[in-house]
């Protein structure tokens, strides 16, 4: 089982704007704006900068979304894509 925590930027750190399908975000630390799509804004503001532990992040997604992919695997697969960009940190 993976225990290991991933968390977001710290409160402030992001600048959030919907854009349709789209989701601008600003990276304050990094000076970059990323266009993401559901579900990374949505993991975003479930992480939080306290973050949380793969399976506590899907139950707290699952509480208010509806999850047709919400399986372990894509979780990680969407966190894995969002620590490349930066935007999250595993600790």
């Amino acid at each position: 089982m993976d225990e290991r925590v991933y968390r977001g930027p710290p409160a402030g750190g992001l600048l959030v704007a919907p854009l349709d399908a789209f989701t601008a975000v600003y990276h304050r630390a990094s000076g970059i704006t990323h266009l993401l799509t559901e579900p990374a804004p949505q993991i975003l503001a479930a992480l939080g900068e306290d973050g949380l532990a793969l399976d506590a992040l899907l139950d707290r997604l699952g509480q208010d979304y509806d999850l047709t992919d919400g399986t372990r695997d894509a979780l990680a697969a969407r966190l894995e894509e969002l620590i490349e960009s930066g935007l999250v940190e595993r600790l």
